[in-house]
């Protein structure tokens, strides 16, 4: 059912409606639904006060309802349960609606009370509540909604999920469910890797359920670090607005090559130059063009990270293998060259390792291909629209104008990446968008906002320069 607005109560009204809502424990919302249900039943309470009686049958004229979608969110028991309330801000922020239902072990992380005032909605948390089961609430809960999403989805609910089990609401909704179904797990890498694990997570793709996720990266318990992380907030918006049949798609049909990490250019089988890029800023961007509907291909240096949810992503370690890789990429429609490719290789690298004993190796250096300025130079095949990155750590908007005329491409994005930003291998960035209109340039200053944000509005960007609604 979509959401109601009700207009033109009065006073009395609306305090009846107040009172009975509190009395019973539900929403405003909630208890208008609970009269209108009971007054199509042909059934009214005897305790309900007049006025109210009174106004049950107008109810189905006033009643409008909204464009959002709505998503029923199962917030598992896991320490990345705190992230869930930053989820709900994310989605509302697009305009959807969002119930929370909290597992028992859910509640020893965040409360309630802390996910209905965030989502604005009454937050669920037992199977066996008579006030919200009086209509089969974990029915409702399942199936009045365009998605149901899990996160964390803990090891525990997804075994469940696996099995078919229905023990509490959270396990029942799930069970009940028709609609589409998003898990973002969130476990001890260990707990990740058990082969019961494994076997329940592959069970669950072939029933059709879709996983964002997880990461890799430090877990709450010290010293602990893998895969097992809690996809980002943004990340599992961008794979939930893919299920949102209401959701603009202003990349669609559009054919989109991006290119991100570093490369690893080596100096003997063991020893290699590189940089410390993360490859945080180009997946998300990668993530945020699919999301848009672009068919994306993503070309990656070695990076400890997991490819976008239906992204094609190439793995390369090198600056030659990367230029390969973009090059049999072509045709694209636009190009985003996010990586880091390291500037020089070694000439002749060592094929056995090179130890101490005669001194310090000579090491002849030669520059690797610019991939930025050899796609952007094209004759053939070139992108419409090519995208680079300046990474400086002095003169940052002098440096990128002189890098944007000599690679010839049409866009570059600035960022300072001295160690005092904390951009390379960090989760934010500030960026200078420079743009080339002919002979000149014009430099947008954009806020500092996390890498995903930096990726939607470049794809917004992006969708904008084309025609398409953003």
């Amino acid at each position: 059912m979509a959401s109601l607005t009700i207009r033109k109560l009065d006073d009395a009204i609306k305090a009846d409606l107040r009172l009975r809502s509190a009395k019973n424990g539900r929403s405003v919302e909630e208890e208008v639904r609970v009269i209108l249900r009971e007054y199509l039943d042909g059934r009214t309470e005897p305790a309900m006060r007049p006025a109210a009686a009174e106004a049950a049958a107008p109810l189905r004229e006033r009643a409008e309802t909204t464009s959002e979608g709505r998503i029923t969110l199962i917030i598992g028991g896991g320490i990345a349960a705190y992230k869930a309330l930053d989820l709900v801000r994310r989605l509302k922020e697009r305009h959807l609606r969002v119930r929370c239902v909290l597992t028992d072990a859910a509640q020893q992380f965040v409360t309630p009370l802390a996910a209905s005032a965030v989502s604005g909605e009454r937050a669920y948390t037992a199977l066996f509540d008579p006030t919200s089961e009086l209509d089969a609430g974990h029915i409702r809960l399942a199936r009045d909604c365009e998605l149901i999403v899990v996160a964390p989805a803990t090891a525990d609910l997804m075994a469940k999920m696996a099995h078919g089990l229905a023990d509490d609401l959270a396990s029942a909704i799930l069970l009940a469910a028709k609609g589409p179904i998003l898990l973002a797990p969130a476990m001890n890498p260990v707990m990740w890797s058990n082969a019961a694990t494994r076997r329940n997570a592959e069970q669950l793709k072939r029933d059709g359920i879709a996983l964002v996720g997880p990461n890799t990266g430090e877990m709450a318990e010290k010293g602990e670090r893998g895969l097992g992380r809690m996809a980002e907030p943004l990340e599992i918006v961008a794979a939930a607005e893919r299920f949102m049949r209401k959701t603009a798609k202003p990349l669609s049909g559009q054919r989109v090559l991006i290119t991100a990490g570093p490369t690893h250019e080596p100096i003997d089988p063991v020893r290699y130059i590189a940089n410390r890029s993360s490859g945080k800023q180009g997946f998300a961007i990668a993530a945020a063009a699919k999301a848009a509907g672009a068919d994306v291909t993503l070309i990656s240096g070695p990076v400890e990270l997991e490819g976008p949810i239906g992204v094609t992503v190439v793995f390369v370690e090198s600056a030659r293998q990367m230029l390969k890789g973009v090059e049999a990429a072509l045709p694209a429609d636009i190009a985003i060259f996010a990586a880091a490719v390291a500037d020089w290789r070694v000439a002749h690298a060592g094929e056995q390792k090179l130890k101490k004993g005669g001194g310090m190796p000579p090491l002849q250096l030669v520059e690797n291909p610019d991939i930025l300025a050899r796609i952007a130079n094209l004759k053939e095949k070139r992108p419409c629209l090519v995208i680079g990155f300046a990474a400086e750590t002095e003169h940052l908007i002098d440096n990128a104008t002189a890098k944007l005329r000599r690679k010839g491409c049409d866009w570059i994005l600035a960022n300072d990446v001295s160690a005092a930003s904390g951009v390379m291998g960090g989760d934010r960035n500030t960026i200078h968008l420079l743009k080339r209109n002919g002979a000149d340039i014009s430099v947008e200053d954009w806020p500092l906002m996390s890498k995903e944000e930096v990726a939607f509005e470049l794809v917004a960007e992006v969708a904008r320069t084309l025609g398409k609604p953003a």
